[in-house]
């Protein structure tokens, strides 16, 4: 996290290499340092490992420049001892002076920033399914009948039910005709039967909550989803195939 300790190998390749290491810090004066440093040894190829995050930032200063190798942790362990990031910088180097580090895939930096996008998205579709979950959960809990009759109480019709129920409002026939759409106008006295329940403040509160950060999930998925469109645009033919 914050420092990255660099090993170069230099000399005859049938003899014993000679070796140098240094430690950089990792703010971006540390690395673009570490940059100059490699350079200054006319070094062609820099193997690291894949450490969390941590390889991400290292990666992105040198990729211009330097073929870069990243090495899955588990593959390239050393024999058991005292582990040091110097022994480790020094094994790691040696590895790849040998040929012996199988390199991990890593694509472009569009495709990591999609990439980026895609498993938020992901954890965002999560985070939605539970907001839904908990407000189905305080409904049959006040014992609100709605998704008896709504197939969908997230889209229009059940939306503008759940906000009345929120607000405390006691609807009628007309008003309930008037809140919902298509042939749930034919379901009138279902929903107010439905809708007659034992809601407390708590439940109200509860919803309210459970529905605002509902639609805040939402926005931020329509930001993400705009923000890969974008992305992709040059990819179309590809997501077409």
């Amino acid at each position: 996290q914050e420092t990255v300790v660099a090993c170069v190998l230099y000399g005859e390749l049938d003899r014993k290499p000679k070796q140098e290491i240094r430690t950089f810090s990792t703010t971006t004066k540390g690395l673009l340092a570490l940059y100059d440093w490699l350079n200054n040894w006319e070094c062609t190829h820099v193997a690291m490992e894949s450490t969390g995050v941590y390889w991400k930032p290292v990666w992105n200063i040198l990729e211009e420049q330097f073929t870069l190798i990243l090495a899955n942790a588990r593959r390239i362990k050393n024999v058991p001892g005292r582990k040091t990031d110097v022994a480790d910088a020094a094994w790691i180097a040696q590895l790849l002076r040998s040929g012996l580090i199988t390199p991990s895939f890593v694509p472009p930096s569009e495709i990591r920033n999609m990439r980026d996008l895609t498993r938020y998205r992901r954890k965002l579709l999560r985070d939605a399914t539970a907001e839904k979950n908990r407000i189905h959960k305080i409904l049959q809990d006040a014992n609100l009948k709605l998704t008896t009759y709504i197939s969908d109480i997230f889209g229009v019709s059940g939306r503008a039910l759940l906000e009345s129920v929120i607000n405390g409002e006691v609807l009628n026939a007309d008003e309930v005709k008037e809140k919902v759409k298509t042939s749930l106008k034919n379901k009138v006295p279902e929903l107010l039967e439905a809708l007659d329940g034992r809601m407390r403040k708590h439940h109200r509160m509860m919803l309210g909550l459970h529905l605002d950060h509902l639609s805040y999930v939402e926005k931020q998925l329509e930001k993400v989803e705009s923000e890969i469109d974008r992305l992709l645009e040059p990819y179309l033919a590809s997501v077409e195939l």
